[in-house]
């Protein structure tokens, strides 16, 4: 992806907690926004956003909190990483849009994101896309183990949990995002410049404490911001999302082994279609954005189709 391919000019807006900064294309009458994931940034979306924008939507892409140029307004916010504080920062964000209603669609934290919003705020979600279908973190079973092979994925998360592990991603954030990113799309052949672009956003200055307390709250090893204490009982319920979903599982995933969806299909209880995407890793929308851009199209024509009906015969299908 060359430079012309970037994602600019930003436009920024404030929350009540950040000011965020984002891309905008498109003028469709219904918003779509893409949310990226760690260690990645907005730039996963170049080459979905014009696809979108060209399907009539008006297509929205946030850095997310301690990531590029985003910045808290307050020095004496805690610098959270918790799931409840992306999914609120996605509401708040649609707040100062003032768009009352949109399409999400995001993968790994990204993906948490959006949906943390569709299931505890549904009424502002018209359709979600999810890769690697439900991402609500069950934090009450964070330390039961997983099969070695994918304990061994997941390095990062024991590695931050240490001082060792803060001064290592503090020092050397790129580096730490270039392993991470090989592990996870063994696949994808990004490019020297890819990885440069993106390790832009790791410049912010509270991405470190950002990311530290992320996976240190999704362990349980540390507290959450008191501002979040109320959504976070409301997450350990593990809610069910509502709203019409399409989830979609990269076959080339290096951590996260492509599923059928029935593992997680209690979790969604209105329309979806579940999608296998061949040769697509983690950072599924950057390696395969034809694919997400479809996804976002039909989870569109998901909610059109269901919102004519009593029911959905498509109801949860695996449509590999």
């Amino acid at each position: 992806m060359s430079e012309r391919h970037a994602l600019a000019p930003l436009r920024r807006v404030s929350t009540d907690v950040l000011e965020v900064a984002y891309y905008e294309t498109g003028s469709g009458d219904d918003t779509v926004l893409l949310l990226h994931g760690f260690p990645y940034d907005i730039h996963s979306y170049a080459g979905v956003a014009p696809l979108l924008a060209e399907s009539g939507f008006r297509v929205v892409v946030p850095y997310l909190r301690g990531h590029g140029p985003t910045r808290f307004l307050s020095e004496s916010t805690q610098r959270s990483g918790q799931q409840a504080a992306l999914g609120a920062d996605v509401v708040a964000f649609l707040d100062a849009l003032g768009v009352e209603r949109a399409y999400l669609a995001g993968y790994d934290w990204g993906g948490r994101a959006a949906n943390v919003a569709a299931a505890l705020w549904p009424e502002r979600v018209l359709g979600l896309v999810s890769v690697n279908s439900y991402l609500i973190q069950d934090i009450g079973a964070a330390m039961e183990p997983v099969a070695p092979e994918r304990e061994a994925g997941f390095w990062y998360f024991y590695y931050f949990l240490t001082e060792r592990g803060r001064a290592g991603l503090a020092a050397d954030p790129r580096g730490v995002a270039q392993v991470i990113w090989k592990r996870n799309s063994p696949k994808w052949q990004f490019r020297e410049e890819d990885l440069e672009r993106t390790a832009r956003a790791f410049a912010n200055p509270d991405y470190t404490d950002v990311v530290i307390h992320s996976y240190r709250h999704r362990l349980g090893f540390a507290p959450g911001a008191e501002a979040y204490a109320s959504l976070e009982t409301r997450l350990a319920e593990l809610p069910a999302i509502t709203v019409p979903t399409v989830t979609l599982d990269g076959l080339a995933d290096g951590n996260f082994p492509a599923a059928d969806g029935s593992s997680t299909a209690r979790h969604f209880t209105g329309p979806r279609l579940h999608r296998k995407v061949a040769d697509a890793g983690h950072n599924l929308p950057q390696e395969s954005p034809e694919a997400f851009a479809a996804a976002v199209r039909d989870v569109r024509v998901l909610r059109q189709e269901y919102a004519g009906s009593d029911g959905f015969a498509g109801r949860n299908q695996d449509t590999t």
